[in-house]
């Protein structure tokens, strides 16, 4: 079974341009879903697809802007890759944009093959989120079969103690830190104090730094 083509989602008002870039963007080999405001994206809001998918925005529309629309899905979590399309008076709107989080935008008219490059890289860029969001959640459930204090002990390691001095620093034997040692082992596959540091750091970047806490549990 081949694999579906990645999904660029277009919004912009107005009908005729929305109908011949649905056109080229499907010509160029890409699935295409069109919008004609801004809110009817947000009502749909289609989950990111497994093969890639990207945000194609108009920056300029009635009640809410392309700029509405991208802050409106950052402060919600939602990861699109996004390339907005501007009209000649639109440059500082997207240079805010840009800030925002954009990945490119397209002067209108555009050329075929300059589209071609900003979908795919917006496509190649979610799909490297999603893989990270993925092996983060992956690390946090790996994470979440640590009890307390194992997850104290674990940190303890990863931040390259010995055994010993895992134990002063929790108040406790050294061997209950030996059996912390080996649960942790058994319930996350990480044997080593390396191992136990990339999988922390996975499931949180700043688990480590000097006055974090421990990471917390699912």
């Amino acid at each position: 079974m081949s694999t579906p083509p990645p999904v660029v989602h277009i919004v912009d008002d107005d009908a005729a341009f929305l109908r011949s870039t649905l056109f080229m963007v499907e010509g160029l080999g890409f699935a295409a879903q069109g919008y004609a405001l801004a809110e009817d994206f947000l009502a749909a809001l289609p989950a990111p697809a497994p093969q890639g998918c990207c945000l194609l925005l108009d920056i300029r529309m009635p009640r809410m802007s392309g700029l509405e629309l991208q802050q409106r899905l950052a402060a919600a979590g939602h990861d699109y890759p996004t390339v907005f399309m501007t009209g000649h008076g639109d440059i500082d709107q997207a240079v805010q944009a840009l800030r925002g989080g954009a990945l490119n935008f397209l002067q209108k008219p555009f050329r075929e093959q300059a589209l071609l490059d900003a979908l795919n890289h917006a496509v190649a860029v979610g799909l490297a989120t999603q893989r990270q969001h993925a092996r983060r959640a992956q690390a946090q459930a790996l994470l979440a079969r640590l009890s307390p204090r194992e997850r104290d002990v674990a940190r303890q390691l990863a931040l390259g103690l010995s055994n010993k001095e895992v134990a002063r620093q929790l108040s406790i034997s050294d061997h209950t830190v030996h059996v912390h040692r080996q649960r942790i082992t058994e319930k996350t596959g990480s044997g080593h104090a390396a191992d136990l540091a990339r999988l922390i750091l996975r499931a949180d970047p700043q688990a480590l730094d000097e006055g974090s806490a421990p990471p917390p549990a699912m």
